[in-house]
């Protein structure tokens, strides 16, 4: 039964081309690495005012999940250059660069061609 009325759910296209899995798959997991630094970054913080003997192995492992925080961006970088280097991407390229293709590759049909047909000409002509 139409009500004439817009339903509620509308689906429209997506901004952007989604992320490829592995890229994908490393965004979550720095993510989550990320996540848990910080929440344990604020308790190294919370033990330190509060002056807890637990502060100094808190700041201690804050440091090192900093530094696996890091690797884990970093990895996300890397994944998804490796996986554009492999796999390519949509891109169009220009026309000028598709022209100047094109023109090269005439050039190399055209001098094919002649070199092909150059020595023949001359033989059939002495001939």
């Amino acid at each position: 039964m139409d009500t004439g009325r817009q339903s509620l759910w509308q689906e429209e296209p997506a901004a952007r081309p989604r992320m490829a899995d592995p890229v994908r798959t490393a965004a979550v997991r720095a993510v989550i690495i990320v996540a848990l630094t910080l929440i344990q970054a604020m308790v190294a913080f919370l033990c330190t005012l509060a002056g807890s003997w637990f502060a100094f192995p808190a700041v201690l492992g804050t440091v090192a999940s900093t530094v696996v925080a890091t690797w884990g961006v970093l990895d996300v970088w890397v994944t998804r250059q490796v996986w554009v280097q492999r796999n390519g991407v949509r891109s169009q390229p220009s026309s000028t660069a598709r022209e100047l293709r094109r023109e090269r590759r005439r050039a190399r049909r055209q001098q094919r061609r002649e070199s092909r047909e150059g020595p023949s000409r001359v033989d059939r002509a002495a001939a």
